[in-house]
């Protein structure tokens, strides 16, 4: 996406691990690794090599299905404002959270999984086909995190991205395996803090279906600010919901205690969701005008002798706000930006103005973001179809004259 670790594979990376957390992985991580013959006496290479073949299985299935999600988004990505598709998207995020809190179980049928279960054996080959076949296997922990990762890689609509994004997730989810297998790592015993993780996945998946009605709803949207102040509301918002229980307590306790969790719950979902909202705000004083007309920002480039740049956006983007928080808010970028005529494609209602079609097969901008620059003369010099750092931005606009 753009140089160094983007912050999405660091959050899937941890994702995978909380995953390997759940009551349906963690106390099957020490039997697993027998099975595919990582056990005391073998030779730590030979472990690590087993270890490492099963997390490349894992990886190589949820990157698989990444892909898919990205090519799948390439499709239907364009329906992401539209509150047919984003009322049920979020539902679904609503219940795979309330899943994690156990109102129901995601599993395959028991014929299916029992045929699963004897997939693989001893050996390099047979320990990656036990890790192709370990996430489905373990469907009702893995199913609703991975279906989150999943809806959010098809938002992207970027096949790489999807297998990236999804096949670190996997490598988070094989981790303590790979850390057990190779070093005879000695894990902590189960218990209720496998239950806390689950809570913690059910907040999560919450707030995710919050941030995706945010399209459709206009005060969800209005909710967030990039202020410190704000900030601390929420941070205080996440707190009180945990001191409350949002994690720790248990909806099959009291009366008294489920009413604290519930509340909790919804006092920490609000917070994170609002964090999340802060986070893409952008920050300081820098203003940039944009233009929402083609003809009128053309004219204005041909009358004042300037270059043109223009942005296709959505407020589904989520690389299109990253532009406009990491990027375009950066003092030395935005001052390079003031030499050109700045024309914004808001693409979020595509499917009410057939002209916006028109402009996207003009600027061949068939993903999201989308960055074309021009010259004076209206040639195109320079585009970008990624998010880019600063620095690469700014040598893309050194390129116009």
């Amino acid at each position: 996406m753009n140089g160094g670790t983007h912050p999405s594979v660091l959050f899937a990376l941890g994702y995978g691990v909380l995953t390997s957390l759940t009551p349906c992985v963690y106390p099957m991580i020490p039997i697993t690794v027998s099975i595919f013959g990582a056990r005391a006496g073998v030779p730590r290479g030979r472990a690590l090599g087993l270890a490492a073949a099963y997390v490349a299985g894992i990886a190589a299935m949820f990157g698989s299905l990444g892909t898919a999600f990205g090519l799948l988004g390439r499709a239907f990505g364009t329906f992401l404002a539209n509150p047919w598709v984003i009322v049920p998207l979020a539902l679904f995020f609503f219940a795979m959270g309330l899943s994690m809190f156990g109102a129901f179980d995601v599993a395959l049928p028991s014929g299916l999984q029992q045929r699963l279960n004897r997939v693989g054996g001893r050996g390099v080959a047979g320990a990656f086909a036990m890790g192709l076949v370990a996430g489905i296997i373990a469907a009702p922990c893995t199913g609703p995190p991975l279906a989150s990762l999943l809806a959010y890689v098809a938002t992207t609509r970027n096949a790489g991205w999807g297998f990236a994004l999804l096949a670190t997730y996997g490598a988070g989810v094989g981790l303590p395996f790979f850390l057990l297998a190779g070093f005879s790592m000695s894990l902590p015993k189960p218990g209720a803090w496998m239950e806390w993780v689950k809570s913690v996945f059910g907040i999560a998946l919450f707030a995710a279906a919050l941030y995706y009605l945010k399209n459709v709803v206009p005060a969800l949207a209005r909710f967030g600010s990039g202020s410190p102040r704000f900030a601390l509301e929420m941070a205080a918002l996440v707190l009180v919901g945990l001191g409350l229980g949002a994690v720790h307590a248990s909806f099959h306790g009291g009366s008294g205690e489920r009413a604290r969790k519930a509340l909790g719950v919804g006092l920490a979902t609000l917070g994170l969701f609002g964090a999340t909202n802060y986070l893409l705000a952008p920050k300081g004083d820098v203003k940039l005008a944009w233009l929402a007309d083609e003809q009128v920002a053309l004219g204005q480039a041909r009358a004042a002798g300037r270059p043109l740049l223009v942005d296709f956006a959505a407020a589904w983007c989520l690389p299109c706000h990253e532009f406009d928080l990491k990027v375009f808010s950066r003092p030395d970028v935005a001052q390079a930006m003031q030499r050109f005529t700045l024309l914004r494609v808001d693409l979020t209602r595509e499917d009410d103005d057939p002209a916006l079609g028109a402009l996207k097969r003009k600027y061949a901008a068939d993903t999201l973001p989308a960055i074309r620059l021009l010259s004076r003369e209206g040639n195109l010099v320079a585009k970008t179809d990624t998010l880019v750092s600063p620095e690469k931005f700014l040598d893309l606009l050194a390129q116009v004259r």
